[in-house]
């Protein structure tokens, strides 16, 4: 039973993308494989090595050939390091990146509040009103939080929030401001690079790698923004967007913390080598 349930089901010829309680049983019966069983045998004994094939997860396999090269420099910054060298109180780490395509629509029917005994309504009919996007930088060690709401992404756009990070203080003074973006088209490679540091010396661009997204801090805030802030959506303008956005980037502010970021150098090591073709390798000879 459980090896055939840590089988993909089509390898066994059914029509499924993966188990539930009900095809096991199924299956191992027309299979001949017992005479009887009910559903919660198979979940005792599966649950006994926390085996649960009717759950999934979605990841992407590293594919930039330099992945660990570029993500070692961001997970130092993380743990206030580069170059091999401790951070000085001169040194801050600020991570950014476009949160795009935010839908502006507006429901045909107001929303309902929650009373008691029924959860608050939302109507499924809407009116489309384009979209916009939300530029925004986030200090990983101060948890401090700046941004800007605008029709499209452009470099004018990313570099206006630039410009109001580095032209306060302790910006403008530090002796060096770590900037970890993606490879998004607005802040990607040696001419974007060019490009910030002709304006700001002190500026320092780190690219992660490519697919990477989930090594940047900034996404985290992103997720928590949709959740608060986005989900359910009722706007019909993106001047309601953007009051929305920034209203709750004020709120957070008020009580953000820094991540408690413990994913080092040394866990990448790890995750790699599990990714790699000859561990697949070693895991089949073995």
């Amino acid at each position: 039973m459980k090896a055939i349930a840590c089988e993909l089901p089509a390898t066994l010829g059914l029509p499924l993308s993966r188990f539930s309680r009900a095809e096991l049983r199924r299956h191992v019966l027309a299979a001949g494989l017992v005479a009887e069983i009910s559903g919660m045998t198979i979940w005792r004994w599966l649950h006994a090595d926390a085996i649960r094939p009717w759950t999934h997860r979605s990841w992407i396999f590293p594919r930039d050939p330099q992945f660990a090269e570029k993500a070692g420099p961001v997970l130092d910054l993380y743990h206030r390091r580069w170059q091999g060298q401790a951070l000085g109180p001169r040194d801050f780490v600020l991570s950014a990146d476009e949160k795009t395509q935010i839908p502006i629509r507006s429901l045909r029917q107001p929303i309902t509040p929650p009373t008691p005994g029924h959860a608050m309504r939302v109507e499924t009919d809407y009116q489309r009103h384009g979209t916009c996007a939300y530029i925004a930088a986030w200090d990983v060690h101060r948890a401090m939080l700046f941004g800007r709401v605008s029709a499209t992404i452009s470099m004018r756009a990313f570099d206006a929030v630039v410009a109001e990070v580095m032209e306060q203080e302790p910006y403008r003074s530090a002796r060096r401001v770590f900037w970890v973006v993606d490879n998004g088209t607005i802040h990607r490679g040696r001419r974007a690079i060019d490009r910030l540091q002709a304006r700001w010396p002190n500026l320092i661009l780190v690219h992660t790698p490519v697919h990477a997204s989930w090594l940047n801090q900034i996404e985290i805030y992103f997720s928590i923004l949709q959740r608060k802030a986005l989900t359910p959506a009722d706007f019909s303008s993106q001047s309601a967007v953007a009051d929305r956005i920034l209203g709750f980037q004020n709120h957070y502010q008020a009580v953000a913390r820094p991540f408690e970021w413990r994913f080092t150098r040394q866990d990448l090591a790890r995750l790699l080598s599990r990714c790699s073709p000859s561990a697949d390798s070693a895991k089949l000879a073995a």
